[in-house]
């Protein structure tokens, strides 16, 4: 839905825990011989519908990893958790990957793989069940699964956009 603003300014109040999805060692070849150096894709969440991800790269992983955090830090949104799943299905494409996601029942847990999985216990979904297609580049897939959350809608959020109430939404 075009307008809808789901992006979170980010306080000290707000405690995020931080996983790393991937570590990539990058070589650069030059006169003088190799230089090495690191990108590491993180992902930040209050287990509470906020979810973030950046992209650090530098030349020792501590520093990679650090500076991928600062970065998931600055790129947080707000994503409907209803009851330790998501609100209804939702597809997202980011460059060659393309998640599904679907609503679990409580106690069948994240069945979800890598990067997608990464995501989603960030964000403090508890059941769900997804399902990536494509490219298995964690990128694209963080990016795809994050997309496809984003895009998320509960019934306030569109009793709210319509300007009618909850119940109207349910009973038409």
């Amino acid at each position: 839905m075009a307008g809808v603003n789901n992006r979170v300014k980010i306080t000290n109040d707000i405690e995020l825990k931080d996983r790393l999805v991937a570590i990539n060692r990058v070589t650069k070849v030059t006169k003088g011989g190799r230089t090495f150096s690191f990108s590491a894709i993180v992902v930040v969440g209050n287990e509470e519908g906020i979810i973030g991800w950046g992209l650090g790269k530098a030349g020792e992983v501590t520093a990679a990893i650090a500076k991928g955090v600062e970065s998931a830090k600055k790129n947080l949104t707000r994503v409907p958790v209803l009851k330790g799943t998501v609100p209804h299905e939702q597809s997202a494409k980011f460059g060659g990957a393309e998640v599904f996601i679907k609503p679990a029942s409580h106690g069948t847990g994240v069945v979800a793989g890598g990067a997608m999985r990464a995501v989603l216990e960030s964000v403090g979904v508890t059941d769900v069940l997804a399902k990536s297609k494509g490219s298995s580049n964690p990128h694209n897939l963080v990016k795809a699964t994050i997309m496809a959350l984003g895009e998320m809608r509960d019934a306030r959020m569109i009793a709210q956009n319509r300007g009618i109430s909850v119940e109207k939404v349910f009973r038409g």
